[in-house]
């Protein structure tokens, strides 16, 4: 069983920045790709940003050119620093990995952004 842990959420102004955190755990195999998403209130949960192992990238087009993706698969780690907050930004946002045919979610760690 796989287990993540997520940091780095909190309250910020419009034009902060904040930097998320999660650190996978407990896999016996490599961990494929790592992901970011986020669900805001009334919303459906919406894929945010993702790296493969490899490090291929995929933004989501709301956050490109703001936020940015990175891993160190040494250390089973996956960040996402987010500068230029908006308004809309705020959500609870998740961290995701890829292990062999399954996958794993983080508990999710609140970001809120005020205008």
């Amino acid at each position: 069983q796989v287990q993540l842990v997520e940091s780095g959420g909190g309250l910020v102004q419009a034009g902060g920045s904040l930097r998320l955190s999660c650190a996978a755990s407990g896999s016996s195999f490599s961990i494929g790709a790592m992901a970011w998403y986020r669900q805001a209130p009334g919303k459906q949960r919406e894929l945010v940003a993702r790296i493969t192992r490899g490090g291929i990238i995929n933004y989501s087009n709301s956050v490109k050119g703001r936020f940015t993706i990175s891993r160190d698969n040494a250390k089973n780690t996956v960040a996402l620093q987010m500068n230029s907050l908006k308004p809309e930004d705020t959500a609870v946002y998740y961290c995701y990995v890829e292990v062999v045919l399954t996958h794993y979610w983080g508990q999710g760690t609140q970001v809120t952004v005020s205008s």
